[in-house]
């Protein structure tokens, strides 16, 4: 866990941010590919390896902002 936190803590907060926004939610229309992916997950209907590959893609920086936004919270002040 503390080799997690101190990677997660080498990147910077922006980069993130902007990570989410560009990767993210690609392509934009007509609706973000993350998006499209979770609600095949939440149907069940997950299962083509391109869509598991994508959801993982696409799904990535938006697990390391939660991590990093949550690292930031936790560290005393």
């Amino acid at each position: 866990m503390q080799t997690l936190s101190r990677l997660l803590s080498k990147i910077p907060l922006s980069l993130l941010v902007i990570a989410c926004l560009t990767l993210g939610l690609a392509p934009f229309f007509p609706v973000p590919h993350v998006w499209e992916k979770l609600e095949l997950l939440a149907n069940g209907a997950l299962s083509r390896p391109i869509d598991i590959f994508d959801l993982i893609l696409h799904g990535t920086p938006w697990i390391l902002l939660i991590l990093r936004l949550l690292l930031v919270r936790s560290k005393p002040a």
